[in-house]
């Protein structure tokens, strides 16, 4: 139930992140899509959220971990854990946040101040270059891939079968992985001019990605987060959670 929360969560950033697009005109990141949260919605929504997002990251750390969803041990499926790994991590540090701002506790932060704090730091090492390009190769195939599932409706395999025909479904998973495959590629283009011309402000996070869109594709894409927001949503109610007893399988691998 909590992990359909954290579904629930993230589709309600991912439409906080457009509708400020769109209608204010402001790119914010999850940070600032939570500090905008906080001033309209106050505490209460903020922990339920924290909650949700705790239950999904343990649960797409542990799925990486245990395999539940048999993406199994080739390169694809060591790929595709480790994508679910750093999802689930990144989730957890949205529950952090979330908690953090329920409770009054500052800002929820700025991820293109840490895009930056990330891209310098990896430059001051030997051989940093080639760690900023290695990132965004890893960029690139995850906007690709985003694409690649847009363009083949490869979400609908996630989804209970009686939504998988569903037009309004199909809308809103084909325009918002669409979407979030032009933020990934237009983020992995600006770590690539970091590394390129050895400026560490030229990394970003999905706020930066989405202002150096040029006016029309910046709306487009805009709209399409707001589509996958929907789609979230969509997932919170459909999403096929396998193995629920997880627990007990995670328990017998470290006895």
């Amino acid at each position: 139930m909590m992990t359909r929360v954290g579904f629930a969560g993230r589709g309600l950033l991912y439409l906080i992140v457009g509708y400020l697009a769109l209608q204010l005109g402001r790119s914010e990141d999850a940070g600032g899509a939570l500090n905008w949260l906080q001033n309209k919605a106050g505490g209460l929504v903020l922990g339920a959220l924290a909650l949700g997002f705790l239950a999904y990251g343990i649960w797409r750390v542990t799925d990486a971990i245990l395999d539940t969803q048999s993406k199994g041990r080739d390169a694809k499926g060591i790929a595709g854990r480790l994508a679910g790994a750093l999802s689930g991590l990144i989730h957890l540090g949205l529950a952090f946040t979330a908690a953090k701002l329920a409770f009054g506790g500052g800002s929820g932060g700025d991820s293109s101040d840490s895009a930056e704090s990330g891209a310098a730091a990896a430059m001051s090492l030997p051989g940093g270059d080639l760690l900023l390009y290695l990132a965004a190769l890893v960029l690139a195939v995850a906007g690709a891939a985003q694409l690649a599932i847009a363009a083949t409706r490869g979400f609908c395999k996630h989804l209970a079968p009686r939504a998988r025909d569903q037009w309004w479904v199909n809308a809103a998973g084909i325009g918002g992985h669409a979407a979030r495959g032009v933020i990934f590629l237009a983020a992995a283009w600006l770590l690539l001019g970091a590394g390129l011309h050895q400026e560490a402000e030229e990394a970003g996070a999905l706020g930066d990605a989405l202002t150096s869109l040029p006016g029309t594709l910046r709306a487009a894409v805009a709209a399409g987060l707001c589509l996958f927001g929907l789609y979230s949503l969509i997932e919170a109610r459909y999403r096929i959670i396998p193995d629920p007893d997880v627990k007990h399988r995670l328990a017998d691998a470290l006895t």
